[in-house]
């Protein structure tokens, strides 16, 4: 069996989820200055470690060879972040019309959740890419999640990593309990989404001292480590075992 040469074989995902993320912040940023309620709160990346890569082809039994990444399908990830639950059809359909990828399979675990109590909306796309030798097409992950089921899917991997994916039976259904109350959260603010939004844009349009504005938390997710590390996010991407 050829070996691969996994740096240059990564190359062209790494290269994918920096376009991908530069283009979801193009569209926020654009709606907002159109002052214009953006679905899109912010977007993390990351392309799995070669050790996560191995893990999951052998779980599976997926040969390795050129071809991983169309089994695997999540080599390159991109996680999209919302506020509301409406906001996930709203990025879903932004990007079934974009000319510069491809869907081929969606999964909704918004309307019907895992067993685990895990939601959010999975798109596998083709996209493009553009090296030396010419242009390339391979599949990346794109996770659409509100702030509280991307809040519950991180505790979720964090127990996993920590109890090697058997989380004992009563901290199981505690989660599993967290889970509903995190969507009926999700739900009440769905809800009041209209007067949430104009508090919002009656605050932007307010002049706001600087020392107010340092004393906000500024979340940087640029640093996709913290979110979306490749070996330790495996069990929270793309099958049906997989967030």
């Amino acid at each position: 069996m050829h070996k691969l040469d996994w740096e240059l074989y990564l190359l062209p995902f790494e290269q994918a989820v920096e376009e991908i993320k530069v283009k979801i912040k193009n569209i926020r940023n654009e709606l907002r200055k159109r002052k214009e309620h953006s679905p899109i709160e912010f977007a993390v990346g990351r392309v799995k470690s070669i050790p996560s890569i191995y893990n999951k082809a052998n779980r599976l039994q997926f040969p390795i060879d050129e071809n991983i990444c169309w089994e695997i399908r999540d080599i390159a990830g991109v996680r999209v972040i919302c506020q509301f639950i409406d906001d996930i059809p709203a990025v879903v359909e932004m990007i079934r019309k974009r000319g510069d990828m491809r869907v081929y399979l969606e999964k909704d675990y918004v309307s019907t959740p895992k067993e685990s109590g895990y939601r959010g909306y999975h798109l596998a796309v083709e996209y493009p890419i553009m090296m030396a030798g010419g242009q390339v097409t391979i599949p990346v992950e794109i996770q659409i999640r509100t702030l509280g089921m991307n809040f519950w899917a991180t505790i979720e991997h964090s127990l996993n990593y920590k109890y090697e994916g058997i989380i004992p039976s009563n901290i199981r259904q505690r989660l599993f309990e967290a889970a509903k109350a995190s969507y009926k959260l999700d739900s009440e603010m769905n809800n009041i989404r209209d007067e949430i939004k104009e508090a919002q844009a009656e605050f932007t349009k307010k002049e706001v001292p600087m020392e107010s504005l340092l004393s906000l938390v500024e979340l940087d997710l640029d640093v996709d480590a913290g979110l979306m590390d490749g070996s330790h996010n495996e069990r929270n991407e793309n099958e049906d075992d997989d967030h």
